[in-house]
């Protein structure tokens, strides 16, 4: 089946690939090309700004490009006339020439442009050359927005298509240095609702109010411990104006429905901007087969599992951001932000238990109904005092912040058959409500001072109150058919943390080399309680010291050489610390552990990046290694595997990624993200390892067709994962989208999207294996979706909410799965 979804991706590929290929000899009958050169050295000028200019109007270029690795240049042209072309590099004189293009002469050979040193002083009067549209600095890649032409039309999602080591996919998934795992700051303040939902909020941001778009790949000590991908830095246009923009959308497909809207209003000093978003999603039945074999029994050898699930649900956010000028050196900031969901699935499945004879033991039929729900509530207050010398600030910053999660579930059983209730109790109709929830207040204050161009230090004080609480309520059906409460399975628990960080950072900017170094210091207190169970109440106390060191050199204008170190912490989050027992299947039971301890990374990187204007690619290899690592693992008990988590592993990994991106015409773009790792696993405590190769990649055609339409294709996969007990399985997906857009200024957009539409169901394999059992899982997801996307802008505003350039991030805790306690989870990998 794989192999015949391939083909079809592959035939898919080649047929748009020849398409392409006359598109792109057809994107200008006239053409300018030449060369530039340094005319003292006569080396080539690389990646020099490139504008064409028609001499019928000056104000705004017909054509913007840079020269390729060698200097030359071939500029298409869609129309004959007289134009004049600039060529700018960082440094140097702005070179000009003047041309014409006519039916008898279509081509113009301008040959080799000469510049030089731009060293002349004129009574004093500074000379300013015209900023580069891509520039590379020492410890960022920073693309013009402004500056280009495109950005007058388009919104910034799109923009971002043209910013190097950033992809945006066919659904517009959005992807920093080749890995979905980043933050999103605006004027270098994090940006929550942005980092969660990028792709939301960017494609109702109009492109032409932002200024440019930073990406910072190595984030410095200032930042929480938590290791961070990348950050995206959206600077906004600094215009004031009185106005509104507001733009809405509405999304349908086989498996759901949605809407939203983006809105900005300014009046005077004050400005607001809101977002809101809502989403049902259903999807047809799914299904799971399992088999388990316990090699430390005999009459309970081999368990076989068959089920089906249908589920639904809803989801919704929204975030509201202000800003007050008090006046040019002081700003008071806030914002709100919600989002949440409620969740519903039925299952029914049939298990059957056999000996080691494959003969009957027992079967039964379970019957369960879940709901499970998440949400979060946060708002954020922050002051900042600006000084007279430029980049010198102190910020002052407050943010509570609670999230709600929980669930419930009935359970009944049918059809039993020979169950030993001797052994296991009764199977009885059962009910659980789990209320489990996280709230945190943290206070900060940051101080920026720009020493001068070349050092710049930074400090910070931080302080975080975090409780974590779980209230799990059981109940079982008696003789007489009545709940009751279960006593042994209901738990209740608090976890308080309090969280002392400070931080120093320092960085040098010397020629081509720049250094950045920094220390972060955390001290947790922890306080930890049970209701039922006093006995096991318990206090800690963890220090952690994290430092961070990067290194840099400017190889050229736009090729860079980095080398790193640092370490990072993740705290369990309140699925990994849940003591609640799931005992809803009585085969399979699992639980969270409220012993756990932080978990620490030490990661080693080496980075080489260059870029272009037809290609850009970014290599980096990485070293990373736990000693302590929070690892799922399983047990068999009495012919009951549990399930629970602990800070058993010892791993490490090698890991060299790429990212590519190839531009052969103006109206395509091919991009590419790929990488190789090797994984060693190992726990001395139960004496399990494991180790293998696994690998990944994405891949992008984006094309401009005739009529204005943008079509995009896109696959990727994976080989098949490692994990400490096991494996789980490989796979693919692929997708098209097609969209088109309308009225003045490009306001109503038009999308056609669809994705795996050759097979409905995609499948997942896992296999676990151990000294003493063996079990396999196949699930059969629904995958295939087609649908509709509008969005329309209205209203005129430049001016965006004005940020402080610090606030508050807490991104330090180790994420994990939804439902109950013993539930799958992780952080981003």
């Amino acid at each position: 089946m794989q192999t015949n979804v391939l083909s079809k991706m592959l035939c898919i590929l080649f047929c748009l690939i020849a398409t392409c290929i006359p598109a792109m000899g057809q994107s200008g009958n006239y053409s300018v090309k030449g060369v530039l050169v340094d005319s003292l050295t006569n080396d080539t000028e690389p990646y020099a700004t490139i504008r064409i200019l028609s001499a019928k109007s000056l104000d705004k270029p017909v054509k913007l490009n840079v020269t390729d690795e060698k200097g030359r240049f071939n500029e298409k042209l869609t129309q004959p006339g007289d134009y004049i072309i600039t060529l700018t590099s960082v440094g140097k004189k702005t070179v000009e020439r003047k041309f014409t293009l006519s039916a008898s002469q279509k081509q113009v050979d301008l040959g080799t442009l000469y510049t030089a040193e731009a060293s002349e002083m004129l009574k004093g009067v500074e000379v300013v050359a015209q900023k580069p549209l891509v520039k590379a600095e020492i410890d960022k890649i920073s693309y013009s927005v402004e500056d280009d032409p495109d950005s007058k039309t388009n919104t910034t999602l799109e923009m971002l298509r043209k910013v190097p080591l950033v992809t945006v996919d066919g659904e517009d998934n959005i992807q920093v240095n080749g890995s979905s795992n980043f933050k999103v700051h605006v004027n270098g303040k994090p940006n929550t609702l942005m980092s969660n939902n990028p792709k939301e909020v960017l494609r109702s941001l109009p492109a032409n109010s932002v200024k440019s778009i930073e990406v910072i790949t190595e984030p410095g000590a200032k930042y929480d411990a938590e290791g961070i991908g990348g950050i995206l830095n959206i600077i906004t246009d600094d215009a004031r104006m009185q106005g509104y923009n507001v733009t809405v959308n509405a999304r349908a497909s086989n498996m759901g429905l949605g809407g939203g809207a983006y809105g900005t209003v300014q009046v005077g000093k004050f400005t607001v901007t809101g977002n809101y978003a809502y989403n049902y999603q259903t999807q047809p039945t799914g299904y799971n087969e399992s088999t388990r074999e316990d090699f430390t029994s005999t009459d309970f050898r081999h368990l076989n599992s068959n089920s089906s699930y249908d589920s639904d649900g809803t989801f919704q956010f929204g975030n509201l951001e202000g800003s007050y000028e008090i006046d040019t050196l002081n700003l008071i900031t806030f914002s709100a932000n919600l989002f949440g969901g409620k969740f519903n699935t039925k299952n029914n499945a049939y298990t059957e238990m056999l000996n080691e004879a494959r003969e009957h033991t027992y079967s039964y039929r379970t019957l369960s109904d879940n709901t499970n729900n998440f949400s979060n509530v946060g708002v954020n207050l922050d002051y900042q005092r600006s000084f007279k010398r430029k980049g010198e600030y102190l910020t002052l910053s407050y943010k509570f912040n609670n999230s709600p999660n929980g669930g419930e579930a009935t359970t009944s059983y049918d059809e039993i058959d020979s169950y030993p209730e001797e052994l296991y109790g009764p199977l009885r109709r059962q009910y659980y409500n789990n209320d489990a929830h996280t709230a945190e207040h943290t206070g900060q204050i940051d101080y920026v001072n720009p020493i001068s161009d070349m050092h710049y230090v930074d400090a910070g004080l931080k302080y975080i109150y975090r409780l974590n609480a779980s209230d799990s309520k059981y109940y079982r059906e008696n003789n007489e058919g009545v709940m009751q409460p279960d006593a042994d399975l209901t738990s209740k628990f608090d976890q308080g943390q309090n969280i002392l960080a400070a931080y120093a950072d320092y960085q040098l900017k010397w020629k081509k080399l720049g250094v950045k170094a920094g220390v972060r210091y955390e001290h947790t207190f922890m306080d930890v309680e049970y209701a039922q169970l006093p006995d096991r109440n318990f206090n800690a106390n963890f220090d952690d010291v994290v430092p961070s060191a990067n290194i840099s050199y400017m190889l050229g204008n736009t090729m860079t050489l980095r080398a790193n170190y640092n370490m990072r912490i993740n705290r369990p989050g309140i699925w990994y610390l849940n003591p609640f027992r799931d005992t809803s299947n009585p085969t399979s039971i699992s639980y969270g552990n409220p012993d756990l301890d932080t978990e620490k990374s030490h990661n080693l990187g080496m980075t080489f990046s260059s870029f272009s204007a037809k290609f850009s690619f970014n290599l980096n290899l990485s070293y990373m290694f736990i000693n302590n690592g929070i690892e799922h693992y399983s047990f068999m008990n009495n012919g009951v595997m549990e399930s629970t988590y602990g800070n058993i592993g010892k791993s490490n990994r090698t890991r060299l990624s790429l990212w590519m991106n190839w531009n052969p015409g103006n109206k395509t773009r091919i991009s590419l993200n790929a990488s190789g790792s090797y994984s060693d696993f190992k726990s001395s405590e139960f004496a399990a390892g494991n180790h293998g190769f696994t690998g990944n990649f994405f891949g992008n055609i984006q094309q401009t067709l005739p009529w204005d339409l943008r079509f995009s294709v896109y696959g990727g996969g994976s080989t098949p994962y490692i994990s400490l007990q096991g494996k789980g399985s490989s796979y693919h997906y692929y997708g098209f989208n097609l969209s088109r857009s309308f009225l003045k200024e490009k306001r109503l957009n038009v999308s056609l999207f669809a994705s795996n539409v050759f097979s409905k169901y995609q499948e997942y394999s896992n296999e676990t294996v151990t000294d003493t059992f063996r079990s396999w899982s196949l699930s059969k997801s629904p995958s295939r979706s087609y649908g509709l996307s509008i969005s329309w802008r209205f209203g005129e505003l430049k001016a965006q909410v004005k940020k402080t350039a610090r606030s508050i991030s807490n991104d330090d805790v180790k994420a994990g799965g939804g439902g109950q306690g013993g539930s799958t989870g992780g952080g981003a990998q």
